[in-house]
C-alpha cells in the first residue's frame, strides 16, 4: 500500500475530460522521470480510469502523448496509481474490475498521501 510519495496528483476526471487526464498523467510521469516517488490518485469520475484499457482511446494530440502511452511509461518508471474505494463504490464499480496494478485506498490513505507529499497537483 502506498503510504507516502514525494509527488501526489489527484485526478477527478475520466473519459469525459481527456485533457485533464492527459495533463495529470504527464505531470505524474515527469515527477518519476525526475526521480521523485509519485502516486496518482483516481477520485470521483476519475475512478473509471482504474478499469483496464480505459485510457486507450484518449489522445488529445500534440504536444501531448496519448494517455495510454503516458500511463504505460508512468507505471514502467515505478509510478503508483491508487483508486479511492468510496468513489469506486459510488460509481458502481468493484475492486475486482480495477486494473490489478492499481491499489484501492480509503479516505484516511488519501489524507496521509497528501499530507506527506512534498508537492501535489489537483486536477479538478
Amino acid at each position: 500500500m502506498v503510504t507516502t510519495a514525494d509527488f501526489v496528483s489527484t485526478l477527478f476526471h475520466g473519459r469525459s475530460n481527456p485533457d485533464k487526464v492527459t495533463v495529470a498523467l504527464t505531470m505524474a510521469l515527469n515527477a518519476r522521470l525526475k526521480s521523485h516517488t509519485a502516486c496518482l490518485i483516481l477520485m470521483t469520475e476519475g475512478v473509471v480510469l482504474g478499469l483496464p484499457g480505459a485510457a486507450d482511446s484518449m489522445d488529445i494530440g500534440q504536444p501531448f502523448e496519448p494517455a495510454a502511452d503516458l500511463l504505460r511509461k508512468y507505471l514502467a518508471e515505478g509510478g503508483r496509481v491508487a483508486v479511492c474505494k468510496s468513489c469506486m463504490l459510488h460509481n458502481g464499480l468493484t475492486a475486482g474490475q480495477m486494473d490489478a496494478r492499481f491499489e484501492i485506498i480509503t479516505a484516511p490513505d488519501v489524507i496521509d498521501l497528501l499530507m506527506g507529499a512534498r508537492g501535489s497537483l489537483q486536477v479538478a
